[in-house]
Order: structure tokens, then C-alpha cells, then sequence
């Protein structure tokens, strides 16, 4: 036949076909060895008392070094209500219950090329045992196993299965109602405590492309149109000779622009621009921390967006109303009350 191997594939089959089961046995052995000698990714996250948790099931997990988010074998294994099969573990390639289990005649047809390659490919990595130091762990990327589940029920609605697999279905049924509404990805976040830090990664981001590690020279950049109508919106004249302001437009300001300009900015702001020595005001304006290439431009566009705003707005109420519908404030803090025209709370 044409597809026969032939030279040295031909040899290795005949080889291979020629081995005992000891033989295979300790073949599998030294390829597990050789895959946990190299170096291998640890758990930055997560522990064994900080399970997933999806209804009364718990699946260890853990993040990983290099971003990657897995769930235990063992644990995939208990959670969808499979005995462990044959004597040995994962890591030695023995016993491999999961992989028969998709691989088998009623599910093969259900499972994708991508989720099969991740089921044959385990994750080894290191985790922290208190008091042990670092032990190898096996795990599967966490996304297998709504995988696996979308595979069985369907398998189930097609009548394919087992009698003996039901009880897998019923457990695939109750994992998919967990991850119905939450995501595989951030249920492990959040059970492991990395979306916390994930969180301030991106804030830290974002202070970095706005906020200036230097002081910039002064740049003018709120326009006269802003205090004008500002003035107005609160119902006062604005002096044209002069460029005195209420004090209490600072806050105003500080809620306008600031607080609605990006994540994190006016309290970064606050902390690095220092105060005078009398305890009023600041040293220098906000706008000398701003980046060139970011913190700028964008500043600019909240301003001429705000700007506008104001225009279309006939009163102050009229005009927060507004502002929270196109500019939400980013950070968390409570809206300022109104003042009146003399700056006293009303």
C-alpha cells in the first residue's frame, strides 16, 4: 500500500511493535524525566487552600510565571467525577484517564484539534508547599475544561454516551451553569488573587503613559472658553481683567477634568505634586506632570469635549447631568456638593 512506512519510520514502528509492556513502560518513565528536568514555569498565584470554586465543587489553580492560567489534573479529574484509571500518575505518562476519556469512541467526534493537543500536553510547573519548599505540579490550561464540558453535553444530546458516562454529564452540566455568567479566565483570577494585582499592573500603565516622572515646563492649556462658562454655569461675572478664581473652583476643576481624564490620575496627582507650606494649594499646576505624547493630547481633547458640553448646558445641574453621561468619573469618590455662588456647600 502506498501509505506503508517505510526506512526509518518503517524501523521505529517495527520497533516499537516489538517492545514489551516494561519496556514502554520505561521509555514513558525517562520522557516524563526529561520534560521535568527542563525549566519549568512557578505558581505566582494561587494555592491549595484557594481552590476554584464552582458551586460545591473545588478545583485547585494556580497562575503561572508565564501568564498562563491551569487547573490541576487531579482536580479536572474529582470535578467531573472520573475515577483516576491505572496504577501510575500524569507525569509518567501511566493512568492517563482524561485523555482515554476524550479520545474514546463517543467523544472524539465532540473534541477540537486544539483541545485534544491541550489534553495530550499537560503543564508541569512548580508550586510552593509550606514547609516543603517547591514541588512539580501537572496541570491544564483552565480553558480545557469548559472545553471538555461543551464536548460531553453535546455528546449527551446526541444520545452517543455511555450509561456508564452520565454521571460525567451531570457534572459537566453543573460546572457549565457556574461558568455561564463568569468567564474560566476570571474566576481563576479571582480565586488566586491575581486580578488584584492585574488591576494595578494596567493602573500602573496607564499612570506611566500620563504622568511625567519630571516637572514640565508651564503649557497653557485650559482655554478661556472653560473658565468663562464655568463662571457662568455658576452664575457669576467673569473677570475679564483679571485671572482671579473662586478657591472652590479648584475642586470643581479637580471633578471636572481630573477625576474623569483616566484611571488613577488625580489621585497620582495628588500624591506627587506637593502642597505649599501654608497647606493651600499646590507648589504648581497638575498640568506641568503631564506627558508630551499622551498626557497632553489627551488633556486637550477632555477640555474641548468638556468645553462643549458646558455650551450646550443652560445651568450647573444641567451640565453635571451631562458630564456623567459622556465623562463617568474614573476614580471612586463621591460627588462633590454643589456650591453656591459665594462657594459654600448648598
Amino acid at each position: 500500500m502506498d501509505n506503508e512506512p517505510t526506512g526509518k519510520s518503517k524501523g521505529g514502528l517495527a520497533r516499537a511493535n516489538s517492545l514489551s509492556g516494561d519496556q514502554r513502560k520505561e521509555i514513558a518513565q525517562a520522557a516524563a524525566k526529561a520534560r521535568w528536568a527542563g525549566d519549568l514555569p512557578y505558581a505566582i498565584y494561587g494555592s491549595s487552600d484557594r481552590p476554584l470554586r464552582i458551586g460545591k465543587l473545588e478545583v485547585p489553580c494556580y497562575v503561572l510565571s508565564n501568564e498562563q492560567r491551569v487547573l490541576t489534573d487531579r482536580g479536572i479529574i474529582a470535578a467531573l467525577g472520573m475515577a483516576r484509571g491505572g496504577a501510575g500518575s500524569f507525569s509518567s505518562g501511566q493512568g492517563d484517564r482524561l485523555q482515554r476519556f476524550v479520545t474514546g469512541n463517543a467523544l472524539s467526534p465532540y473534541i477540537s484539534n486544539d483541545l485534544l493537543n491541550a489534553i495530550r500536553n499537560p503543564i508541569p510547573f512548580r508550586v510552593k508547599v509550606h514547609g516543603a519548599g517547591m514541588r512539580r505540579a501537572l496541570g491544564y490550561d483552565a480553558e480545557a475544561l469548559p472545553g471538555i464540558c461543551e464536548a460531553v453535553l453535546q455528546a449527551r444530546a446526541d444520545g452517543v454516551l455511555h450509561p456508564r458516562q452520565l454521571h460525567i454529564a451531570a457534572a459537566c452540566e453543573l460546572i457549565a451553569r457556574g461558568l455561564m455568567r463568569v468567564g474560566i479566565i476570571a474566576l481563576v483570577d479571582e480565586a488566586t488573587g491575581y486580578q488584584k494585582d492585574r488591576a494595578r499592573d494596567a493602573l500602573a500603565e496607564i499612570l506611566e503613559q500620563f504622568i511625567a516622572k519630571e516637572l514640565r515646563p508651564y503649557i497653557r492649556m485650559f482655554p478661556s472658553e472653560f473658565y468663562e462658562n464655568l463662571f457662568r454655569l455658576r452664575g457669576l461675572e467673569f473677570p475679564r481683567d483679571s485671572g482671579k478664581k473662586p478657591q472652590y473652583f479648584g475642586h470643581l476643576t479637580n471633578d471636572i477634568v481630573w477625576a474623569r481624564l483616566a484611571p488613577g490620575v488625580l489621585e497620582e496627582m495628588r500624591t506627587i505634586v506637593p502642597k505649599r507650606e501654608s497647606g493651600k494649594g499646590r507648589k504648581y499646576p497638575f498640568t506641568r506632570r503631564l506627558t508630551e505624547d499622551t498626557g497632553h493630547p489627551k488633556m486637550r481633547e477632555h477640555l474641548a469635549s468638556v468645553t462643549t458640553i458646558m455650551k450646550l448646558s443652560d445651568e450647573y445641574d444641567d451640565f453635571e447631568v451631562k458630564l456623567d453621561r459622556v465623562h463617568p468619573r474614573f476614580d471612586e469618590t463621591l460627588a462633590l456638593p454643589l456650591f453656591d455662588k459665594d462657594g459654600d456647600p448648598v
